[in-house]
């Protein structure tokens, strides 16, 4: 299925997905997980969509996988494909907040919280995510990186009809908790979790990445109302894929969990796949 073909579908059924998404019925949104982990201060501003974008910069990313993921999402932002997401939701605004990650306890955010609301909004956005100085750092948790965003809506200043996590990677989770019990404990909550694989290096066991990936994130990482993943083949496929990964988690057309815990049934790759590459490798 092209991308791009997809979006405009998409777009046309935002408004209603939002509904459905938010269990709205005669005019009272239904009690929902999601108010489990959200800010319930009577301050904060109704937004469509809460995202959380978490970006791997181990050093299995090399430089330029780095500057094309950055690349991608500021492109994203700014794209008309978004805007024209954006107002199709029922406020015409989301919250968006932008952070890096690593090792288990390695988490960095770039981008506090903002509201986009318009084009202006966005492109402050995405420049505040090219002033950002680039950085790399050891061994790949994703675990880590779903356990420190997990609570960063609890005091987020807004209160979204839809909670999600934005991932993107190169690598199986290789250290901190198993990913499967934390993505677990994080859907068990309301909030979503998308993935976005990227898959352009050979696997080999110097760098550790895998075999298939973009499979090892649809059943270990990903999970939630609408979840999803995009994978990344091509550099090439960077803008495109980002774009329409943003459109789809702000249009939400898709209300279904896609995702089972993983105690109900068997993954179709080791969901312990890193872990046990760096024993064999280093030997702890």
């Amino acid at each position: 299925m092209r991308l791009h073909a997809t979006l405009m579908s998409i777009l046309a059924a935002g408004a209603a997905a939002v509904l459905a998404v938010a269990g709205l019925t005669g005019g009272r949104a239904a009690p929902s997980a999601a108010a489990l982990h959200a800010d319930t201060s009577p301050t904060a501003i109704p937004v469509d969509v809460e995202l959380v974008i978490a970006v791997d910069v181990s050093y299995s990313m090399d430089p330029e996988e780095q500057a094309l993921q950055r690349e991608g999402y500021i492109t994203g932002f700014t794209s008309r494909d978004f805007m024209q997401a954006l107002r199709g939701g029922m406020h015409g605004k989301v919250a968006v907040t932008y952070f890096e990650w690593a090792g288990p306890y390695d988490q960095k955010i770039v981008v506090p919280w903002r509201m986009i609301d318009g084009p202006e909004a966005a492109d402050a956005f995405a420049n505040e995510i090219a002033r950002a100085p680039y950085r790399r750092a050891s061994r790949t948790s994703i675990s880590g990186a779903l356990t420190f965003a997990k609570p960063l809506f609890d005091a987020s200043g807004y209160r979204g009809i839809r909670r999600v996590v934005d991932v993107s990677g190169d690598g199986a989770n290789n250290s901190g908790p198993f990913v499967t019990i934390v993505r677990d404990d994080v859907v068990s909550s309301g909030i979503t979790i998308n993935g976005l694989p990227i898959m352009l290096k050979r696997p080999n066991s110097f760098t550790m990445d895998i075999e298939n990936l973009d499979v090892y994130y649809e059943d270990c990482v990903i999970g939630g109302p609408g979840a999803f993943v995009i994978p990344i083949r091509e550099r090439d496929q960077f803008k495109e894929a980002t774009r329409t990964k943003l459109v789809l988690e702000i249009a939400g057309r898709t209300p279904q969990a896609r995702v089972v815990p993983v105690q109900a049934r068997a993954p179709r790759v080791s969901c312990t796949v890193g872990e046990q590459m760096w024993r064999d490798r280093w030997g702890n």
